[in-house]
Order: C-alpha cells, then sequence, then structure tokens
C-alpha cells in the first residue's frame, strides 16, 4: 500500500465514521463491517449493508471497481431485480440478450442451434451484456451512494486474527478491525485461504478464461447478427479447443464483440500453449471468422475461473467472516450457460443480509453466521451447484470437446451430401458414423456420466 494510499484510508475513514483518535494508528481503529473487494459479490454486499445503515468499508485494490475484473460479459439479473428495481433504467447495460446459440465445432464444419425470442427485449431479467470495468463502477457507486465508504488501490494481504476469529483485515502495515469481514477478493483469495477455509486451487479445480473485445460498428454488428435496437445475442462454443476441455463464447454488446474460450489449465500444460493462443484456436472455425470479420480488437484479457463446481467450494463462514463469489468457489458450468456473474450478486446479496441480522444481534459467531447457507440455497445457487455437482467431471471430458462435435458434424454432413448412388436408411448411417466416432465403451461410459450429471 502507498503512502498516499494508507493517508486516504485513515484520513477517510476517520471523517466518514466519526473517529477521534487524531495521529493513531489504524490499529486502534474499527468498523462494524470491511468489504474485501468490490466486484460484483463485494458490490452487493455493500450496497445491502449501507442500505440498512451499517458502518461498511468496501475495499478495492484496483484505483477504481472494474479496473481488474474479467469475465465474459453476459449477467443474468434476477437477483439485481430484487437488490435495485427497475436497474436497467440507471445501469449501463450493453444490450438484453434475446437469442441464444449453441455451436459444435470440427475443423471447417459447424452445428448450431439457436433460440430466440423478442419478448425477452422488454425486460433483462434473461440476461444482458455488460463492460465489466462501467458496470462495477456503477454498482460500486451505488453502494457509496447508500452510505457504503469506497476505499480503492488498497491490497489486503490477510484476515486479522484474534483468539481464532476474524476481527478485521491486514493492508501492508495497517489493520482495520471490524465485528464481520466479507471476503469477496477472488479466485485467489487470500482472505479465505488465510482464514483456512480453503487451500489454492490445484491446476484440475480451475480454467483459465481469455477473452478479446474486438470492435465492430454498430450497424454492422447488428446486421449481421440480426439485431434491432438494444437486442443482443449469446453464443457458446463446445470444440475449437485443440481438445482441451471447455468451450468458447462470443456476447454483443453495443459496438464490440467479446469473444473468448475458458478452458482447463490442465490443457494449456499439455499443449505447452500461452494463453493468447486459445482465441486464436476458435477463431481457426470459418463460423467464428465470419462472425468477427473486419473487426478490431482494442482489449485482451485474461482471468482464473474456479471450475471444480459444489465439490471446490470453500467452507463458506468461520467466526467473524463470510466469503462471498469467485473467493467462495461459486461458479456453475453446464455447457449451455455459466452462471458466475449473477451467483457473485446473489452471494453479496445473501452475506450483506446475514451480516446485517448479525449486527442486529451483536452476535458474529460462527453459528450466528450459519444463516449464509439458508440464504445461498434460497436464491438457488447452492441448490443448483448441489444438484449439478457432477456436472464439472463430465465437463472435463475431452470427448465433448473434439469427439462429439466432429461426430455431430460427419452425421448432418452424410444427410445433407447430395450423392448419384442409392441412400442407405437413416438410422444404421448414423449408428455406423456413431460407432466409428466413439468407441462402444466410451460412448456407454458418457452417456451414463450424462444422464447422472444433468
Amino acid at each position: 500500500m502507498t503512502i498516499l494510499s494508507s493517508v486516504y484510508f485513515k484520513s477517510h475513514i476517520k471523517v466518514r465514521f466519526g473517529l477521534q483518535c487524531v495521529g493513531c494508528s489504524l490499529m486502534t481503529e474499527k468498523v462494524e463491517v470491511v468489504v474485501v473487494g468490490a466486484g460484483l459479490a463485494g458490490s452487493a454486499a455493500a450496497y445491502q449493508l449501507a442500505k440498512a445503515d451499517a458502518n461498511v468499508m468496501l475495499v478495492e485494490r484496483a484505483q477504481y471497481p472494474g479496473e481488474k475484473n474479467v469475465s465474459g460479459g453476459l449477467l443474468l439479473s434476477r437477483i439485481l431485480d430484487r437488490m435495485i428495481p427497475d436497474f436497467w433504467e440507471a445501469a449501463p447495460i450493453e444490450r438484453i440478450v434475446t437469442g441464444y446459440r449453441v455451436s459444435m465445432l470440427s475443423g471447417k464444419e459447424s452445428t448450431t442451434i439457436e433460440y430466440r425470442n423478442s419478448r425477452f427485449a422488454t425486460h433483462p431479467r434473461n440476461g444482458f451484456t455488460v463492460n465489466r470495468s462501467k458496470f462495477d463502477r456503477w454498482l460500486a457507486g451505488r453502494a457509496e451512494e447508500a452510505g457504503a465508504l469506497l476505499v480503492p488501490g488498497i491490497r489486503v494481504d490477510a484476515p486479522l486474527l484474534e483468539n481464532g476469529r476474524v476481527s478485521g483485515i491486514v493492508a501492508g502495515e495497517e489493520e482495520i478491525h471490524a465485528d464481520i469481514v466479507v471476503a469477496a477478493d477472488g479466485v485467489n483469495s487470500q482472505m479465505a485461504i488465510g482464514a483456512g477455509l480453503r487451500e489454492e486451487y490445484n491446476a484440475h479445480e480451475v480454467a483459465l478464461g481469455v477473452k478479446e473485445v474486438i470492435s465492430l460498428p454498430r450497424d454492422v454488428l447488428e446486421e449481421r447478427f440480426a439485431l434491432t435496437d438494444t437486442e443482443g445475442v449469446a453464443h457458446l462454443f463446445l470444440g475449437g479447443t485443440k481438445g482441451n476441455p471447455g468451450g468458447g463464447f462470443l456476447y454483443t454488446n453495443l459496438d464490440t464483440l467479446s469473444l473468448g474460450t475458458v478452458l482447463h489449465l490442465s490443457g494449456f500444460e499439455r499443449l505447452r500453449a500461452e494463453a493468447k493462443e486459445s482465441v486464436n484456436y476458435l477463431r481457426e472455425s470459418p463460423l467464428v471468422q465470419r462472425l468477427v470479420k473486419d473487426g478490431t480488437t482494442i482489449e485482451y484479457s485474461a482471468h482464473l475461473v474456479p471450475e471444480a463446481g459444489y465439490d471446490g467450494i470453500s467452507s463458506l463462514y468461520t467466526d467473524g467472516m463470510l466469503v462471498a463469489g469467485d473467493a467462495a468457489g461459486l461458479v456453475l458450468n453446464l455447457g449451455f450457460t455459466i452462471e458466475g456473474m449473477n451467483y457473485a450478486l446473489a452471494s453479496g446479496y445473501a452475506a450483506g443480509e446475514t451480516a446485517r441480522a448479525a449486527l442486529e444481534r451483536r452476535d458474529f459467531s460462527k453459528k450466528a453466521l450459519k444463516g449464509y447457507e439458508k440464504r445461498l440455497s434460497e436464491l438457488g445457487v447452492l441448490a443448483n451447484l448441489r444438484t449439478f455437482r457432477r456436472v464439472p467431471s463430465m465437463m472435463a471430458n475431452p470427448r465433448l470437446a473434439r469427439e462429439y462435435p466432429r461426430l455431430l458434424n460427419t452425421i448432418l454432413r452424410d444427410l445433407f451430401t447430395s450423392n448419384v448412388k442409392p441412400r442407405s436408411r437413416l438410422m444404421p448411417t448414423v449408428l455406423s458414423r456413431v460407432l466409428q466416432g466413439v468407441s462402444l465403451p466410451h460412448l456407454l461410459r458418457d452417456a451414463v456420466q450424462g444422464a447422472r450429471a444433468l
């Protein structure tokens, strides 16, 4: 933490919370709640607490919220609806998603399934695209307006531990005491690790998300994707990853595209590949080439994503602390949709409500914070992760990204290829291709795994 940041930290805390110890160390100062990380989870928690008149400090290591946050950019809004009714009238939304596509890629071939619903355009609850730099700044601003103190440019190193409980945060040489800490400091959460709630992730438990933002004139973008007004498309890809478990995405913004991949770290080790190469693999597909044609890459970013699902969730609370968002591993990849940002918002909301209730009772013990799990289940986060706890191992199957897209495209190629010879009956042709593409033991094993997972 810089000297300037330290001075800012001290002076603003004293002004905001009326602390009178002139020249004293922060070690003697205390607030009710410190939220670490001003991403979606952290800002949601701070907003809920500030609305309840709690003394809450929102600490962010970047110079402003959203500066370092990376995601594909598709956000579901049902929990945001509950937090901020009619939020879309003020929030910096890019496009409301009215179309969803899933494509199977193999070499020069592709098969796409698309669903469109123009009624989705009347309300963003089914999904909208965002620029995290703008959106996170807006949400943290709402927390500030409600009464939270936002302190940017501060790197929190560890939780402050006293008598076996979390009692605040350690930032460089400074300490801030708090009744409750909300750890929303991302996938590499030093708060959760420091409190003994989880260990460092192994390579098979995380994926690397890599994203390019591609500039494209708005009229060209809307014509290419058949969009009007602020309608948008969310397009997911299976295949196009050199056989590495994972997939790709493309989301439409107002005048840019978000193109990227989310691939298991183990695959990068196997391929000896650099992160940026993964998007190039996706670009080799003629389908993707057409969608991004004449676009200019204006931004590149990468970010680790928890991929272990329910079995990778950290302990969610302990005496004096709650863990939210990526810090807790609350991400669910179902293949056709990725629940991440909305789970961050939901967990921040639940953490804020749990902390508010604990402040009312003046009880910050682990037992008092147990209600956090119930709130997460009621919001569908833990319930969904538990229901689909076998999906991560299914999605890690390399055949999903290699053999099955190739198999589907081969079968459809046979169906749509004109030939002067008499056609064979459909089912024997399909069965023959299936057995050529995937061995019977693998096919049966994958079918059973898929049925159990989904």
